[in-house]
């Protein structure tokens, strides 16, 4: 079923593109929502300036996302974890971290841009691809190292006790 995009939908298509769904999903969803409209050419003729609106925001929104990953480029971050002595992580470090340091460091990334294959679950030095778009990413060095936890006896409640 073909249908004109009223709004963004992402892996679908930008305001104004010409779409071929199947019936239900159009149906059910894109129609009643108010995403999608009948492709008529008057239908057409009147998203035209929307469009191209939407165009420019992408465009915007594409050199954003390219300029983020230029600053990423030789990026490394640090993360302190809690390690038993042979380096195994008491917990892991997965995507949420690496954005979390990221963002520490005064990089724009959220935890959905972070690509890992599996969370980091020993003290090591791992490459993470941060990627914003298809063709927008950046390879980013994450160590992992062990967080300086004081011994029982050799903190501040140590004074307290003597």
């Amino acid at each position: 079923m073909k249908l004109l995009l009223t709004k963004d939908v992402a892996h679908l298509g930008i305001v104004g593109d010409v779409i071929n769904v199947s019936p239900g999903y159009a149906r059910n969803y894109l129609v009643p929502h108010g995403i999608a409209t009948e492709a008529t050419t008057a239908n057409v003729r009147a998203l035209a300036e929307e469009r191209k609106q939407a165009e420019e925001r992408r465009r915007v929104r594409m050199e954003a996302m390219r300029q983020r990953a230029e600053r990423l480029k030789d990026v490394e971050v640090t993360i302190a974890a809690a390690a038993n002595e042979e380096g195994v992580l008491y917990g892991s470090v997965g995507p949420r971290e690496v954005a979390a340091a990221l963002r520490d460091e005064g990089h724009d990334v959220e935890a959905a841009h972070v690509q890992m294959n599996e969370t980091i679950g020993r003290l090591d030095n791992v490459t993470v691809r941060v990627k914003f778009a298809d063709a927008i990413e950046a390879d980013v060095k994450v160590w992992v190292v062990r967080s300086k936890a004081t011994p029982a006896g050799e903190g501040e409640g140590a004074e307290a006790e003597k």
